[in-house]
């Protein structure tokens, strides 16, 4: 109900499918996702979930503005933000979620993605709510013994998201203040008839991951193990927990461990994967989308080959009627669109490449200036009715002008239709392996040596570096403290670290993005999304590589 996966960057270590291998373990038939602020796993989350015959419960732990999601000042000992979990109940509330998501990261942005009561009450419909951790409105209240304020914002939540469909969280991590706020959340659930339910706030998979999850909040924070004053989970008691430890840390409570099964009930979501969703060109002069590319092709092979014989335009006819009935027609005048105007601008286009270069119709509309006749290649490698994928097309532009042809797209569709693609950053083997280092206080050139260790090749991981190199496997064996630092790094390796803009990745839709996926916002402050393009491509969504070209 509670789960933090390695999807909340740096303060989850919860991979996915050692979390869904462990839920399965334990015998549960529903698991959720609820990271902080984001929904960049829930699709990786919900395929594992379903490959597994688990129930995937989808949501996301928000950030609250305690005013306006607009306000970017905050008034003395006014918090910036707090806590609620929101679950999608079907896939209207799925839709809402995005929609809350995204808007916390394109308008409430301010140190994390807020979003406000105006949202919520907004994009309400089809979520469950939870009042969260410690950080949650109603537990801060309850922790300043201002029990009538957290009473209020307990009943706000609740006349947001409708009777029954508004919980108040019980925790338990071996915290004191927790156990006080445990007794108090009772008493306020008898006065007001709000509900409870019990969960563990889930950042690691098993308890042994504790000490490498330790080391990620340092690097997180850019603390040492060492350092007093720095952020922890003190217990160890955040992992995924079995239904015998919840029934052993709640015995007072049993409605509230029955709720946890009776909301996982209740949360049914299913993504369709598949099926494309394409813009619509607009085509001029009241013809169709199919005539319009009929007639840039046709003029196109005039240009191309002067009195083409049958042979010609039978190819042609041939890629057209492929494109035509594998629903593809709107995308190539998109791409025809975008080239024409980087040509007519005296944009730089480069002359096309990859498997697109064996289409005479990507040929004879200008998208490749490479002859597929000539060079004999085949148009089923770019396109094959049996293996039904999005048409693949890279396009090349001046890398100086590059974003005055991503302008134009976005001013032709909307701002809200085209967005670029999040990328993630990783902790691959010789960084965490420094990182680890640094955290533990070991000294540099030590650390240093032994990252070097690791081969330089692509996709290498510790363990294929320990199967590879004789002496870094000797001193694995051998030396405790090199052993130590190699078995923390493994557990964190591959994490993601960070997310960036994609060199080259644009999606266009035919609504609103943030209706087909959650929105994020880069490092350099634009609008990405949240899902990456293996992702969108899954999802039918018309990603182009827009690349650039020195």
């Amino acid at each position: 109900m509670h789960v933090h996966t390695e999807y909340s960057l740096l303060d989850g270590s919860n991979k996915i499918k050692e979390y869904v291998a462990r839920v399965k373990e334990l015998g549960m038939n529903s698991a959720a996702i609820t990271d902080h602020g984001v929904m960049f796993g829930v699709i990786d989350f919900y395929r594992a979930a379903k490959a597994a015959g688990i129930n995937p419960i989808l949501g996301c732990e928000v950030y609250v503005a305690p005013g306006s999601r607009f306000d970017h000042e905050i008034n003395g000992g006014e918090d910036r933000y707090y806590h609620l979990v929101l679950l999608a109940e079907n896939n209207q509330g799925y839709q809402n979620l995005m929609k809350i998501v995204s808007k916390g990261f394109v308008e409430g942005y301010y140190y994390k993605p807020r979003i406000d009561i105006e949202l919520l009450e907004e994009y309400h419909e089809g979520i469950i709510a939870l009042s969260a951790c410690l950080a949650g409105e109603v537990q801060k209240n309850l922790l300043r013994g201002m029990f009538e304020e957290a009473k209020q914002a307990a009943l706000r939540y609740e006349s947001i998201f409708g009777k029954g469909n508004f919980f108040l969280e019980l925790q338990d991590h071996g915290l004191t203040e927790q156990a006080d706020v445990n007794q108090r959340l009772i008493r306020l659930a008898a006065e007001t008839g709000i509900e409870l339910v019990a969960t563990n706030d889930v950042h690691y998979t098993y308890a042994e991951d504790e000490k490498p999850h330790d080391i990620l909040l340092c690097i997180q924070t850019g603390k040492k193990l060492t350092d007093e004053n720095r952020m922890r989970y003190a217990g160890g008691q955040y992992y995924v927990k079995s239904e015998q430890e919840m029934i052993e840390l709640f015995p007072y409570a049993r409605q509230a461990l029955e709720n946890t099964q009776k909301i996982a009930d209740r949360c049914h979501v299913e993504i369709e994967f598949g099926v494309t969703k394409l813009p619509k060109y607009d085509v001029p002069g009241g013809m169709t989308s199919w005539e319009y590319l009929n007639q840039l092709c046709f003029e196109g092979l005039e240009r191309r080959y002067p009195n083409p014989g049958e042979e010609l335009k039978e190819r042609l006819s041939y890629e057209l009627s492929t494109i035509k009935n594998m629903g593809y027609v709107d995308y190539f005048l998109i791409v025809w669109d975008f080239i024409k105007y980087a040509r007519d601008n005296d944009i730089s286009v480069g002359p096309g490449r990859g498997s697109a270069a064996g289409s005479i119709v990507s040929y004879c509309l200008g998208i490749t200036n490479i002859d597929p006749i000539r060079y004999q290649l085949l148009f089923e490698r770019f396109l094959n009715p049996e293996r039904v994928s999005m048409p693949d097309i890279d396009i090349d532009f001046c890398f100086e002008r590059r974003q005055e042809v991503i302008d134009y797209v976005v001013r032709k569709y909307g701002k809200d239709r085209v967005v670029q693609i999040v990328t993630f950053g990783t902790m691959a083997a010789r960084g965490v392996i420094r990182d680890v280092g640094r955290v533990m206080d070991l000294p540099y050139a030590f650390v240093d040596a032994i990252a070097k260790m690791i081969p330089t090749e692509l996709n290498i991981t510790i363990d294929k570096a320990l199967k590879m190199n004789p002496e870094f496997r000797k001193m694995y064996e051998t030396d405790e403290q090199v052993k130590y630092l190699i078995d923390m790094s493994k557990r964190l390796e591959g994490l993601p670290r960070h997310t960036s803009m994609h060199a080259a990745g644009v999606v266009i839709s035919q609504k609103s993005v943030d209706e087909y996926v959650p929105l994020s916002r880069a490092s350099d402050g634009s609008i990405t999304t949240q899902f990456t393009m293996t992702t969108l491509e899954e999802l039918g969504l018309l990603k182009m590589d827009v690349r650039i070209v020195r």
